[in-house]
């Protein structure tokens, strides 16, 4: 004979639906009651800061997360070497009987590449939405994004090179990133869409104005996903990686243009995003000060199964 079940939809809630006095059923959403830790990591890169983090024990979804977050200063085909360094802080959720349920929100970061160390907080403005901050108070996320598509290889840089179809040394100015047909590309950053269309050896085509000194350009599209003098945000999906016009095979042909003119985006000084002020700043400083001390309070690469 049923009696009721209970479903979890969430880490944090269930859905309890059980016999009723009089004979029917009732369904109830129960909020559980959960233990929040943190946990810290760190180690050395030797390969790759995905494998090296994954063996130092931070969860997977923790590590895509950093990832993220770092996008904007750093090329992870380029700027990671042997030596570099690594190190995370974020939440644990563990339910009443002491099980690790939920990895959560980074609260601090750090990639320290060669000598430089690059380090976020993660920091919630009086104004709402939650970012990670450098320790000047400077939004990590920038203006324009370096690579606006996920899981890409780099496949030709910014520069001379030999044309592929045209078979001579010209001018390649832009960079190229092989990914598989259909793969979504994103608006780099928030503007407006100044052509969306077939543009000749380009292929289906997308520009967007930034504003008044920058623009990106996307090109050998299979298929746009906006059109000419919509508004875009940063990371909306604007087409879908092709091979049309002249193209060897489906890649993303990606521009940033500054002042009208193309520049490399792998070089380029990204145009910064927001910085805080005054109060909000004096809140950031406080809030970043507590996070450096419970960092250093915790012992590194403690792998919690239960909570203590």
């Amino acid at each position: 004979r049923f009696t009721g079940l209970s479903v979890s939809p969430g880490y944090d809630r269930r859905i309890v639906v059980a016999r009723s006095s009089g004979g029917g059923f009732e369904a109830a959403e129960e909020k559980v009651d959960l233990k929040r830790t943190l946990v810290r990591y760190g180690g050395e890169i030797s390969r790759s800061l995905f494998l090296d983090g994954e063996k130092a024990g931070i969860p997977a979804p923790v590590l895509a997360r950093m990832i993220r977050a770092f996008s904007w200063d750093v090329d992870f085909q380029r700027d990671i070497r042997p030596g570099d360094a690594f190190q995370v802080m974020h939440e644990r959720f563990f339910d009443d009987t002491g099980e690790a349920i939920h990895d959560g929100k980074i609260l601090f970061a750090s990639l320290t590449l060669g000598k430089v160390r690059h380090a976020i907080y993660r920091h919630t403005p009086k104004d709402g939405g939650g970012h990670f901050f450098n320790e000047k108070g400077e939004s990590a996320q920038k203006a324009l994004m370096r690579t606006p598509i996920n899981g890409a290889r780099l496949s030709s840089g910014f520069g001379k090179r030999r044309h592929p179809i045209l078979g001579y040394t010209k001018m390649h100015r832009g960079v190229d990133f092989a990914a598989p047909r259909g793969t979504p590309i994103y608006a780099a950053g928030s503007g407006l869409v100044e052509t969306a269309g077939r543009n000749g050896a380009y292929g289906k085509y997308v520009r967007i104005r930034h504003n008044a000194r920058y623009s990106t350009a996307y090109a050998h599209m299979s298929r746009i996903a906006t059109r000419r003098g919509r508004r875009v945000r940063q990371g909306q999906v604007i087409g879908y990686v092709g091979t049309t016009g002249r193209s060897t095979g489906p890649h993303l042909h990606y521009e940033i243009l500054l002042g009208g003119r193309r520049t490399n985006p792998m070089k380029v000084k990204m145009p910064s995003g927001r910085k805080l002020k005054g109060a909000e700043l004096a809140r950031f400083q406080s809030i970043r000060a507590g996070l450096d001390r419970a960092f250093a309070a915790l012992k590194p690469n403690e792998r919690l199964a239960k909570a203590e």
